[in-house]
């Protein structure tokens, strides 16, 4: 029903992707395939709900209703099976911005926060703004697929008080299985950590994945955890600032609602909640599509890297619509590398080593935007990778 091959201009709408270009990459005219939005449509059934709030002349304050809170518990149980209690939700403007409530909420300044890298950038940007030690368990990789490691997670969460969950993973791919988020669940109630999981991704799950909430996995863990979720990644709203915040525990519902109090961080945004309620009622088709043609694009670009630049290793991503591409072949300085994919192939990529020391040699790839964008990138990188190598 929807098209994807579609192409939209995006350029004089204040896009970040697009119309920051020349500010992020020192020239205006890449093909921006870096921050984590899409380059689609709206699904037309948000755009009309938002037509409809909009004719209404008066825009000020709203509450969140029983309809929202619905909403949000039916896509959580039909697409994850995880049955949740309206009761549980919160508001946030971002999940960003949940986890730092979070971590405000359950930790204090100077407690240990262990992270996964490499991973998403503002996992340890914001755990030390707030004054919280970052401490890392690095994912391992065997050179085709990244896992945790268990033995030094129990070590480091010895004496910690969170753990910055991210899954599916930001910039990895990897969607963790039932009996990997067990493990990392049974040592985070062993000692005594508070899980904050970042599941903005959850819905961006490729064949034959399954995304599951660590929450959802038993009574307990769900007592340890906090978990973020939006509709703003999956159906193309991010500018509508609109997250979820679920924690199934009483105590520390309590606990984070204080903190949500001191910020009045609470109001919400009225659009943001009418094309959420249009999301998560009406989206299910629209999010299979929309994950078909990703996998279609997965397969596009590593099949293209594989015949013709077989040197660059892709990752294919098991969830989100990121792709972790590894250049070390190349022996390129990784600032090198960078700066060579701007101004010879044209392309504005993800820095991978903002992602941790981890991502050294490596790149992040926006997949979200229509495939003949993606067929123009891959001909720069293989022409620009000819004159450099002459191969």
């Amino acid at each position: 029903m929807y098209n994807f091959d579609q192409i939209v201009d995006r350029e004089g709408t204040n896009c970040e992707k697009y119309d920051s270009r020349e500010a992020i990459f020192g020239r205006a005219d890449v093909i921006p395939l870096w921050v984590a939005d899409t380059d689609f449509a709206v699904a037309p059934f948000i755009t009309e709900a938002l037509v409809r709030r909009t004719a209404h002349p008066v825009y000020g304050y709203a509450f969140r209703d029983k309809a929202y809170h619905d909403a949000i518990a039916g896509w959580v149980g039909r697409r994850h099976g995880w049955p949740i209690d309206p009761a549980w939700l919160d508001f946030s403007p971002g999940v960003v911005a949940g986890l730092v409530f979070a971590l405000r909420a359950f930790t204090d300044p100077g407690d240990r926060v262990v992270i996964q890298p490499p991973v998403y950038p503002p996992f340890a940007r914001v755990t030390r703004l707030n004054g919280r030690e970052v401490v890392n368990n690095p994912l391992r990789h065997d050179g085709d697929r990244y896992t945790i490691d268990f033995d030094d997670l129990d070590h480091k969460l010895n004496g910690a008080h969170a753990l910055l969950l991210c899954n599916p993973q930001n910039p990895t791919g990897r969607v963790f299985d039932r009996d990997e988020l067990m493990r990392v669940g049974e040592l985070c109630v062993r000692h005594g950590v508070t899980i904050i999981s970042d599941d903005i991704h959850a819905d961006l799950i490729q064949k034959p994945y399954r995304h599951i909430p660590i929450a959802s996995l038993s009574p307990e863990i769900a007592a340890h955890t906090v978990t973020l979720i939006a509709p703003s990644k999956t159906f193309n709203i991010a500018g509508l600032s609109t997250s979820v915040i679920i924690t199934p525990d009483d105590t520390m519902r309590r606990r984070l609602r204080i903190e949500l109090d001191k910020m009045h961080a609470d109001q919400g945004n009225a659009f943001g909640t009418t094309a959420l309620i249009a999301a998560y009622n009406h989206g299910d088709q629209w999010l299979d599509e929309f994950n078909d043609y990703i996998g279609g694009n997965i397969e596009y670009v590593c099949g293209f890297l594989a015949e013709n630049l077989p040197s660059v290793k892709c990752h294919k991503p098991e969830g989100t619509y990121l792709m972790w591409l590894d250049f070390n072949a190349w022996g390129m300085p990784h600032d090198e590398l960078y700066q060579w994919l701007i101004d010879e192939a044209g392309l504005g990529l993800n820095d991978g080593q903002r992602f941790g020391q981890e991502g050294i040699g490596f790149m992040r790839l926006n997949l979200g935007t229509s495939r003949a964008v993606l067929e123009q990138a891959m001909r720069q990188l293989l022409d620009a990778y000819r004159r450099r190598f002459g191969k």
